[in-house]
């Protein structure tokens, strides 16, 4: 009997706990065959924007080029349909036992219990080893057994339990098998802005380069847009392309390194968080916000609309705006600064901008996009109230000081020289080019954002 495989959003080979404990299952049982399938969701597929589509399939194609080619994919439309496949599977290869990597978010929960609760219909066993994270959600709890809902504590709970060596594959004679299937080829129906590069051997190398690039800078220019001073990780971790134990496994203890670990940690705070209270993943951490008046109707959704075009008339909201439907990306600080702008100045839900993100973010991950965007329309976790609201224009003047950023991503302004990119309404020409007027004034929209939040408490 060989072992099969699951692979879900764990698209490597190396330090990857449950496909080494198929590897040694297999061995085991007296053959060294281990049969590897991917559950391709095709109607979820056809729902992603085209980045997001590029982004997965290029990461399975590298994950089946490290496999040699011996990818086994499964193409159904719902999880009770690849249960069943997986059933089938398992009575071709003779094997018993099926492992998977466990998933903490509501969608992968759900998925993985439909799986379980099929093969164990059938005499088979879904085992369910290690997680996306350096330390599993619903592990680090305070004293009284209960989980941290503020970072700071959570993080020194967490240090202690995520210093793991991270998993080498056995240096086992590995077979990796296939058996008759459709030959299906999983290519994107939409286009992508951009030629993506993806998979464990390209996330291994842009980590190597952002140790020699920016890691040992990274407390003082991980917040510039205008230089490329993060890690360029956040796509290969939401694909699982790499693991965190990976990354901290080489950091030291410097100042820098310590605050790329508590980046690290930030993540697996908000998976901790979404653990506890999955109905967050799209509803408020904190109730009371219900009640907020936000706007809608026709003139709501157009300033939605100007807000996703980057057509807002400030230049480091809209430079961000833009850059995400570029690259399917944006700069981490640029993210709060569009998030406040439209739950603070255009006073729209959070959960519009959410949702837009994850149609186009090719580095989505449930946990991170919707408590990222709860902290900062200050609903969520943690110390970001919901009176500090981000000006966009000294924002930019602060995290992008020549304009570098703004130009990149607005041509209407790169006849702009410096800081002047930001502030088109004080410079003779900044209307030139047709780059848009503010929509809206920042000084009057964020009194009334406080007025708002005033009727709640008196509420």
């Amino acid at each position: 009997m060989g072992s099969i495989f699951w692979f879900r959003k764990d698209l490597r080979l190396q330090d990857n706990e449950a496909l080494a404990k198929a590897v040694h299952a297999a061995h085991q049982s007296t053959q060294n065959t281990v049969y590897c399938v991917y559950g391709f969701n095709s109607a979820c597929f056809e729902q992603l924007e085209g980045i997001r589509q590029h982004s997965l399939t290029e990461s399975i194609r590298a994950l089946d080029s490290s496999l040699d080619g011996k990818l086994n994919i499964i193409s159904k439309n719902n999880a009770q349909e690849f249960a069943k496949e997986l059933v089938a599977a398992c009575s071709k290869t003779s094997s018993l036992e099926v492992y998977a990597m466990q998933s903490f978010d509501p969608e992968g929960v759900a998925e993985q219990e439909v799986v379980a609760k099929e093969l164990l219909s059938n005499g088979l066993v879904l085992n369910l080893v290690g997680s996306a994270y350096a330390v599993n959600p619903g592990t680090v709890t305070k004293p009284d057994g209960l989980n941290y809902r503020v970072y700071t504590p959570f993080y020194r709970a967490w240090n202690q339990l995520a210093n793991i060596e991270p998993v080498k594959l056995p240096s086992l004679q590995t077979t990796w098998g296939t058996w008759p299937t459709q030959n299906i080829s999983i290519e994107p129906s939409k286009s992508s802005p951009l030629k993506v590069i993806a998979g464990e051997e390209f996330a291994l190398r842009t980590f190597a380069r952002f140790k020699e690039r920016a890691l040992d800078d990274y407390d003082e220019q991980r917040n510039r847009a205008d230089l490329s001073g993060t890690s360029h990780l956040s796509h290969a971790l939401a694909h699982g392309e790499i693991h965190p134990r990976t990354l901290l496994a080489q950091l030291g203890d410097s100042n820098a390194h310590e605050v790329f670990r508590k980046e690290i940690a930030w993540r697996e705070f908000y998976a901790d968080v979404l653990h506890h209270y999955p109905h967050t993943v799209n509803d408020y951490y904190e109730p009371k916000f219900k009640q907020l008046k936000y706007d809608t109707g026709a003139d709501a959704q157009k300033k939605f609309e100007l807000w996703c075009k980057g057509e807002t008339g400030y230049p480091m909201v809209d430079a961000g705006m833009r850059q995400l439907l570029a690259e399917g990306w944006m700069h981490n600080r640029v993210r709060m600064i569009v998030a406040s702008f439209l739950v603070k100045d255009l006073h729209l839900e959070w959960t519009w901008g959410a949702a837009h993100f994850e149609a186009h973010l090719s580095d989505f991950d449930p946990a991170s996009n919707s408590h990222g965007w709860q902290w900062t329309a200050g609903c969520g976790t943690d110390a970001s109230p919901y009176y500090r609201i981000f000006n966009p224009i000294l924002q930019g003047l602060k995290f992008d000081p020549n304009g570098d950023y703004v130009r990149k991503y607005i041509p209407e302004l790169r006849h702009l020289s410096d800081s002047s990119a930001h502030e088109p309404w004080e410079v003779f020409d900044g209307y030139q080019n047709g780059y848009p007027e503010q929509m809206v004034d920042h000084s009057e929209e964020r009194n009334e954002a406080l007025a708002r939040l005033e009727e709640i408490k008196v509420k």
